[in-house]
């Protein structure tokens, strides 16, 4: 074995992390009797030679080795090697890629064209592995074979011959799953897996087998799912929930029906068991291999049939934008009496309502019905979906209060590194600008370090914080203006900015004046924004305000012009400093000054040509906010508009700040190109900022604010007119 491997100019070739002459030692290592000392150069593999899927001239070289690893029977775990292969041949790039790519980035494109040949030339060894005696390998065979072979009409006909004499349940999936990847791939074939895949989902198929053939069903033919998937997947479940652990996919030939949940005990469905902390028992793995291994083994300790999470989320996903059936799947789930199937539930309903607009009123008081479960992974992980959902999250309000009342520990969240941040039970709370938050936030409050987000939560609750003042000016007044200032202050001076509350300007003109050097620009610009929020209530600021507005072209200078203006009114004083804003360095000093232009409104008129200018800049979002300014000081629609809904176009992101401004400017015309450009968003069921492989905690709430503002502007819900 590894003839050759010597000879092989390691040294000159690099991966992640440096030379590559410790490849050999990796691939020495794979072959290892141990699995502790296979671990650990798997994770090499992944972690340097192969890099987040890149492939380097040393990942070249190891193809042919690997393979070798791949087909001696001797060797233990290739199921993992041949995942490996998988992953490095498997990397296709398409037309559009291609346009995409640098000068820089031709190489790394030849490495991803050679790694797909060299592994495409050898893909015919998994022909064999596919009734290799190891299950490990035979799980990852059937994938290897539908993503690399160069013969799919022939892979797809071993999947169907392998199928009825495969004895393990996994790999019965894994065949599954194979040919949606074939459809998926060679659309010319689509058909013919759909015909396969749906004879599978038939009633005289085992349960299992039927849940995987709909999942694939569902990413490769939607179209030839049964138009009654809910009713049968729910059967499905039962079914599955009702089997004996090891034997849920053992009853071949049996009918789908319509029985209702098995009667359980009290308590049961409740309480994972010890088989949850059996990894816990064993040394804490080293490795980000085993660690990997031991969360799987974890999650999937006493479940009937562990891989069902996993076909509910690929069913999922091939549903797409069919929202209602996916909303009525996932409510049936949260009424399980399986604890994990509520956990499932609970996270995919998460991604449902994250990227998916629709009617989630039952299926939110369902994830809100979790929090009282004893079992903290559900409860937890409850709050956290109701976390994100803002004023989404109402139907569960009563639910996220009692979770607040019943434990008081969970208020505060301590981590390892960091200041502590509010609880998800309390941030969904205080998100909904329910009151019963408020004693939560007050203990918040007096603890020695305050949480971070506090301030954020004060934000949403609004005036129903209001007993909150006395102790955020209390606690604001205590502390020590040293290099600390800034992490303990601004949380409390975001609370007082929230709430408006004058009195305390005393306590915040101390900060703004004894700001220290370390943070302390940002420390005066949360301190400014505070005594602007106070307006008129802030008057004894005023000297240090115009004291500050005399170094014009600086951040300091435009948020204390705009704090000026707020408190005092004097738009003469200000309006100097705010237009030499204009020429600051940074883009985003810019667009502070714009947006203070804007709200001076028509006193604010000689900047128009400056804001004009600004309509061509090559910032998007400086021209945005340039379109805003201009219209918030002239009045003139026709001017703005256009660029707003050009840059609508260009970046979804923009859209919220384009939206709130036309619900400003009033009712669109029913022809006009904005009411056209509103009407196309509230149509789309995909939320706007939706984005695959990713999200933002705070995604679901812009986006609802957004169909908010959508529909003022159609509805002729004006709101507020231009500032004058």
């Amino acid at each position: 074995m590894f003839a050759g491997i010597d000879e092989v100019d390691w040294a000159s070739m690099e991966h992640a992390y440096g030379p590559a002459d410790d490849v050999p030692a990796l691939l020495r290592g794979l072959a290892s009797a141990d699995q502790a000392e296979r671990e650990g150069p798997l994770d090499g593999m992944y972690g340097a030679v192969h890099h987040q899927g890149d492939v380097y001239a040393c990942t070249l070289a190891c193809i042919p080795f690997l393979f070798e690893l791949v087909v001696d029977p001797g060797i233990q775990d290739r199921g993992s090697i041949v995942e490996l292969l998988t992953s490095i041949g498997g990397i296709d790039l398409d037309e559009d890629d291609e346009e995409e790519i640098d000068e820089e980035e031709i190489e790394g494109a030849a490495n991803y064209a050679m790694a797909a040949a060299a592994v495409t030339a050898g893909a015919g060894v998994f022909f064999e592995l596919i009734a290799d005696e190891d299950p490990g390998v035979r799980l990852a065979a059937p994938l290897a074979l539908a993503t690399l072979h160069g013969n799919p009409v022939r892979v797809l006909a071993l999947l169907r011959e392998r199928l009825p004499v495969e004895p393990d349940e996994e790999v019965r999936l894994a065949l599954v799953e194979a040919a949606g990847r074939v459809a998926l791939r060679h659309r010319p074939l689509a058909g013919q897996a759909a015909d396969w895949l749906s004879r599978l989902a038939a009633e005289s198929y085992a349960p299992g087998l039927r849940l995987a053939a709909l999942a694939q069903l569902a990413r490769c033919a939607p179209e030839a799912l049964p138009g009654d998937v809910v009713r049968v997947v729910a059967g499905l479940l039962r079914r599955l929930r009702a089997a004996p652990a090891g034997a849920a996919d053992g009853a071949e030939g049996t009918n789908e029906t319509d029985g209702t949940d098995p009667t359980a005990p009290a308590g049961q469905g409740d309480d994972p068991g010890p088989a949850a902390d059996a990894a816990e028992e064993r040394g804490a793995p080293v490795t980000l291999v085993g660690q990997l291994r031991a969360l799987s083994a974890a999650e999937s300790a006493g479940r009937t049939a562990p891989w069902t999470a996993d076909l509910l989320r690929t069913l999922h996903v091939g549903l797409d934008d069919r929202v209602a059936d996916r909303t009525a799947l996932l409510t049936d789930q949260l009424r399980s009496p399986d604890l994990r199937q509520r956990i499932d539930a609970v996270r995919m309903s998460a991604g449902l309502i994250r990227a998916w607009r629709g009617s989630y009123e039952e299926l939110v008081r369902l994830v809100g019905e979790q929090l009282a479960s004893p079992e903290p992974k559900l409860a937890e992980a409850a709050s956290h979906v109701l976390e994100e959902l803002f004023g989404l999250a109402a139907p569960a309000a009563d639910a996220l209060a009692a979770r607040v009342v019943a434990d008081p520990g969970a208020w505060v969240k301590e981590w390892a590194s960091g200041p502590p941040g509010l609880g998800s039970a309390v941030k969904a709370l205080a998100r909904l600008g329910d009151a019963r938050a408020v004693p939560a936030l007050a203990a918040a409050l007096e603890r020695p370090e305050v949480p971070h987000d506090v301030g954020f939560a004060i934000g949403y609750l609004g005036m129903a914080a209001a007993p909150l003042a006395g102790v955020l000016r209390r606690r604001l007044g205590e502390i020590a203006l040293d290099e600390g200032a800034y992490d303990r202050a601004s949380p409390l001076l975001c609370g007082l900015t929230a709430l408006r509350t004058g009195e305390a300007a005393p306590e915040v003109l101390r900060v703004l004046r004894g700001a220290p050097e370390y943070r302390g620009e940002w420390l005066r610009t949360s301190a400014l924004r505070a005594l602007g929020s106070f307006g008129p209530a802030a008057h004894c600021a005023v000297p240090e305000l115009r004291a500050l507005i005399r170094r014009p072209g600086t951040a300091a200078a435009t948020e204390a012009a705009q704090a000026l203006w707020a408190v005092d009114g004097d738009a003469e004083a200000v309006l100097p400093v705010l237009i030499e804003g204009l020429q600051a360095e940074h883009v985003h000093e810019r667009r502070s000054a714009v947006t203070a232009l804007g709200g001076l409104g028509a006193r604010a008129e000689a900047a128009a040509p400056r804001l004009r200018a600004l309509l061509s800049h090559d910032e998007l979002w400086l021209r945005v906010d340039a379109a805003v300014a201009l219209w918030e000081v002239c009045g003139r629609a026709e001017e703005s508009v256009p660029v707003m809904l050009a840059a609508w176009e260009k970046n979804r992101h923009v859209r919220v700040r384009v939206a709130e401004c036309l619900a400003r400017m009033g009712a669109a015309g029913a022809g006009s190109d904005a009411a056209h450009v509103l009407r196309a968003e509230l149509a789309s069921v995909r939320r706007h900022n939706a984005m695959d492989g990713g999200y933002g905690s705070h995604d679901t709430y812009e986006d609802e604010k957004l169909l908010v503002f959508c529909r003022q502007v159609l509805l002729g819900n004006t709101g507020k007119g231009p500032t004058t």
